[in-house]
């Protein structure tokens, strides 16, 4: 995982190297500034010249402003480099998110996905940018002032690095309870989101019960278990933290207590001692940088841990190595002993199917809620690969056939109609981007909704909220119809499309379907059975499988399902 994460530095190596390079200097400088601090209290002030104590502090001054330019630079292009990676990661993460199947998406709250890919994330920039950063200062910072502590006194040198092994036993005991206690604060994060989407979705279903208070409840509990993790995550850091503080003051002690002895036995002059204890908080800096950068990597890799969950979930419908293009479509559709279960072959949703659909017909499919009709015209465009049997299009098993080719050659106005959050020509256009204004404006006519367009303020730029909340239920479909003319494919897939409208507007909306269904293989799910009586062929599809087709009369003249169904529903709308 590690070696996955350095992968993301490559397009950015120059960024990477500029920042190491003036993190080094920063470094350098940092190690110059004792020895010259000896150098003035040895040798410039006891001999009393003042010309070098000009000179040293001009030559310093310069040292200061070329750190200021260094610093601004590390902690500038340095966070950019962060941004830049965390950018890339959360890119990726988004474009394998539309590789994978609905099945996915059935089974994974959006609140979930949606916190992986913000929350994750976010303190990837801090380690991006200060891991490496911080490793390497702190490495220089250590090994220099190593040698150059050896060389004032090397028995007080040794006595500190021997604490060493101690903050690095320490560090590694709480990095284990730090990474466990940052894993938990992702998840109940998560399990947040998820309750405030999902709350916030149906706010309105919430206000028509008055439930409220039940919806607060519900996020109060989400939202407390996320601050107890939170507070047992700091409690981990808290002990790190004050641990590694502990050592710093003891350090501290024994450089004053020993050094001062040493000072007393003549082994090292006032001067030495001075630069001894510049160079130990000059040490004790790595050590905090090691510190700060334990918080970082746990906070940072839980997150990036979390991301690679998601990256390395392959998704189960993908390309053949030789798929085929799908052109010049005339519509003929079969399903040969098709067979399929959301659930790995339990429980199927359809059994040993056999349909035909010659090219060009109109074939309508009827039939009690659970029987299959939703899932059989998923199975056309891939939504979900099928267990058993072969689906073809112009006899073509669509296995074999590109998903982008397959897909873009079928339109799909699904009951539970999605608009995006924008305008209406926003998502008019959706049904195909480069497709012009004028031809945007066609497709709102054919689909009887241009008129009403031209009533509002902005006209088709206008703002309809959050998944269209500012239009009704009809006007919704209407534009998602229009989103089919659009697109203008040659295999039509109806699931209620007309089923939000009113009597109507929805005699207006069927002379525009018959119209677009003209020479093109449509399949339409209706439970208005008024809908669909001009259809070439009628399916009526239950938990047993095809039970009967024919035309609308033929079925009536059968007088079995159709009929009984036809009936009732004739009595229904007749009382």
């Amino acid at each position: 995982m590690l070696k996955k994460f350095i992968s993301y530095y490559k397009p950015h190596k120059k960024l990477f190297f500029i920042d190491m390079f003036f993190a080094f200097l920063i470094s350098i400088f940092d190690l110059v500034f004792p020895m010259v601090s000896r150098n003035i209290v040895n040798v410039i002030i006891p001999e009393g010249r003042m010309d070098l104590l000009l000179k040293w502090t001009i030559v310093m001054i310069f040292l200061f402003i070329l750190r200021y330019i260094s610093y601004y630079i590390v902690a500038y292009w340095g966070h950019v480099l962060g941004v830049y990676i965390e950018h890339d990661m959360r890119e990726d993460l988004f474009s394998h998110l539309q590789t994978l199947p609905f099945s996915y998406y059935d089974n994974t709250k959006t609140g979930h996905i949606m916190s992986r890919l913000v929350n994750d994330l976010r303190d990837i920039t801090e380690l991006a940018h200060h891991g490496p950063e911080d490793l390497f200062i702190s490495l220089v910072m250590l090994l220099g002032s190593f040698v150059l502590l050896m060389r004032i006194e090397w028995r007080l040198t040794l006595i500190i690095f021997a604490f060493i092994p101690v903050m690095i036993w320490f560090a590694m005991h709480k990095r284990r309870k730090m990474e466990e206690s940052f894993r938990q604060v992702r998840k109940k994060i998560a399990n947040v989101n998820a309750q405030l989407e999902n709350s916030i979705s149906g706010i309105r279903v919430a206000k028509s019960f008055t439930n409220e208070d039940y919806e607060i409840e519900k996020f109060n509990e989400g939202n407390n278990q996320f601050k107890e993790a939170r507070k047992s995550s700091y409690k981990v850091m808290a002990e790190f933290i004050a641990g590694i503080g502990l050592v710093t003051n003891i350090l501290n002690l024994i450089v004053i207590s020993i050094g001062g002895y040493f000072v007393h036995r003549k082994f090292i002059n006032t001067g030495d001692l001075v630069a001894y204890m510049l160079y130990v908080n000059f040490f004790m800096q790595p050590i905090r940088r090691l510190s700060d950068f334990m918080q970082q990597y746990q906070d940072g890799m839980t997150g990036f841990e979390r991301f690679m969950e998601v990256m390395n979930i392959k998704p189960d419908i993908v390309d053949k190595e030789v798929a085929i293009e799908l052109v010049d479509v005339v519509g003929d559709i079969k399903f040969e002993n098709v067979s399929f279960s959301y659930t790995n072959g339990e429980d199927r949703v359809l059994s040993n199917l056999n349909l035909n659909i010659d090219p060009g017909k109109t074939v309508a499919i009827v039939g009690p809620s659970g029987a299959g009709k939703t899932t059989l015209c998923h199975l056309i465009p891939r939504f979900y690969d099928i267990n058993e049997g072969t689906i073809l299009i112009d006899d073509k098993d669509i296995k074999d056939i590109k998903i982008k080719s397959l897909r873009q050659n079928i339109g799909l106005v699904q009951q539970d109609v999605f608009l995006f959050t924008g305008t209406i020509m926003d998502n008019i256009s959706y049904g195909d981007p480069s497709k012009s204004e004028e031809e945007i404006i066609e497709s709102a006519k054919k689909a009887r909704i241009h008129d009403f367009i031209l009533t509002l303020p902005d006209g088709y730029n206008t703002y309809i909220g959050e998944k269209g909340v500012k239009l009704s239920g009809g006007q919704k479909q209407r534009i998602s119809i229009a989103r089919l003319f659009l697109k203008n494919p040659p295999i039509l897939i109806l699931d209620e499309a007309t089923s939000a409208l009113d009597n109507e507007t929805e005699i207006l909306i069927q002379q525009s379907l018959e119209e677009l269904s003209k020479d093109r293989t449509t399949l339409i799910i209706a439970h208005r059975l008024s809908t669909i009586k001009n259809a070439d062929e009628i399916i009526v599809l239950t938990n047993k499988g095809i039970e009967e087709k024919g035309s609308h009369e033929e079925l009536l003249g059968k007088d079995g399902i159709y009929a009984k169904l036809y009936k009732s529903q004739f009595k229904d709308l007749v009382s």
